[in-house]
């Protein structure tokens, strides 16, 4: 009678259910410990003090833009201002939007001197965000003299 020579194979544990079951155990005490707090909060009666919704903006608002004419006048929405005027609005445009931008079109033919005294204005007003208007050459042509 042959004898037979092979070694048993030795048992082994599957630890996949077990694991699972931890993993259970685990979710089941955090949702249970989540619940617990809010019910800790709604223990004492107190009456939440109300307030009106914030309105908030959706996108900043557009540019305020100022035109400079050849004789220096200034316009902002067609409306003609005094250096003074324009001033008082820009720092109102300011104060209600932080970040409020300006674009200066100045006439090509006019006072160089002119769109330098809307920026200074920017600059009083602290607003940081203006910008010079211009007509891009068409073609890459350089301009006639």
């Amino acid at each position: 009678m042959p004898l037979k020579t092979d070694t048993l194979e030795e048992p082994t544990l599957n630890l996949t259910p077990m694991i699972d079951v931890v993993f259970l155990l685990i979710i089941f005490f955090m949702v249970g410990a989540r619940f617990t707090e809010e019910a800790h909060d709604q223990q004492f009666d107190v009456e939440l003090p109300t307030a009106a919704p914030v309105q908030i903006m959706s996108r900043a608002p557009d540019p305020l833009i100022v035109a400079v004419d050849r004789s220096g006048k200034i316009t902002l929405k067609d409306k003609q201002l005094t250096q003074p005027e324009l001033l008082t609005q820009l720092v109102a445009a300011k104060n209600a939007y932080a970040d409020q931008a300006v674009l200066i079109r100045g006439d090509g033919d006019g006072s160089y001197q002119a769109v330098i005294d809307v920026m200074s204005l920017c600059h009083q007003a602290k607003i940081k965000k203006f910008s010079l208007a211009f007509q891009p050459l068409e073609n890459g042509k350089s301009p006639s003299p």
